[in-house]
């Protein structure tokens, strides 16, 4: 019988190798998800886990999309469903792991279903979106609850709004409120590795320095060069010193203290994250989990 479990934790914490010693152990497929992991050629700022480690079990949500490409909750969601397909037809079970725990949430929490969109109603709304400006003002004129939480430049966002308006006849707020969302997975355990701050900065530490020895400037000069510094993963810790390195803004130790300093802040996050936004969740030190996942699995 299938079965599936998630391993979170603020990052550096030890996730990624756990997962792989539990999925060896209960003969699962392991599903990443890292806001980062899932684009190619993102590989050191990622702190991906290596080839060898990809290839002693298949994971997925790893390398899935390249840095120009879209990627949103709605399509997690999708590559989930593909997921478990894969997982019920070779009989494996699944781990789920990784530190974005919003898209575990959103596993939990559902997705509204879209209103049915036909040829019609695609072609009516990508020749609206010729002046992005307009639509966004009619939309915030139409639905100001809705759109006041939306960038006048979030092209895709602007773009889901208008497609639910034109394909339902009733704005997104009104939609929304009549079809709420629907947990796509229930009575999942959670395990959250619990680590001590002054750890976990240490971790965070002497990962920044093996990045920085494995090429992290060369991977990033590599990145800006191809995909300019205009895509969203280009804004993300890790990407964004090492750019202002390259502008001369900071010098090479500031460039590591500062990868190191927003890191730490946004493991603090996670951590807040983790602590409020799950139930039946486990809370235990690394050297532990692997025990209790193990006798509760």
């Amino acid at each position: 019988m299938f079965k599936q479990l998630a391993i979170i934790g603020p990052t550096a914490s030890g996730k990624s190798d756990l997962a792989l010693e539990i999925a060896k152990k209960i003969d699962a497929y392991i599903l990443s998800i890292d806001s980062l992991s899932i684009y190619k050629e993102i590989d050191i700022v990622a702190a991906k886990p290596s080839q060898a480690e990809l290839l002693e079990v298949k994971h997925f949500g790893i390398n899935e999309i390249y840095p120009n490409e879209h990627f949103s909750v709605d399509i997690f969601i999708q590559l989930y469903h593909e997921v478990i397909q894969q997982c019920k037809n070779n009989a494996k079970n699944l781990v789920i792991v990784g530190g974005t725990s919003f898209y575990l949430k959103s596993l939990l929490d559902g997705l509204s279903p879209l209103p049915i969109m036909t040829p019609e109603i695609q072609n009516r709304a990508t020749q609206k979106l010729k002046n992005l400006e307009l639509c966004y003002e009619t939309l915030m004129q139409k639905d100001k609850s809705y759109m006041r939480n939306i960038a006048p430049n979030d092209r895709y966002r602007i773009e889901k709004a208008l497609l639910i308006y034109e394909a339902s006849g009733i704005v997104p707020s009104q939609w929304f409120a009549k079809n709420p969302p629907k947990p796509i997975i229930e009575n999942l355990n959670i395990y959250n590795i619990d680590v001590q701050r002054d750890i976990l900065r240490q971790r965070i530490s002497k990962r920044v320095k093996k990045m920085y020895a494995t090429g992290l400037v060369d991977e990033v000069c590599y990145l800006e060069q191809k995909y300019t510094r205009a895509p969203n993963p280009m804004k993300a810790i890790g990407i964004i010193e090492v750019l202002e390195f390259l502008d001369g803004k900071t010098n090479k130790n500031e460039m590591l203290a500062l990868i190191a300093t927003h890191t730490a802040q946004l493991a603090k996050r996670q951590q807040t994250f983790n602590r409020s936004q799950f139930q039946n969740i486990t809370h235990a030190p690394l050297n532990a989990l692997e025990k209790i996942i193990l006798e509760n699995f």
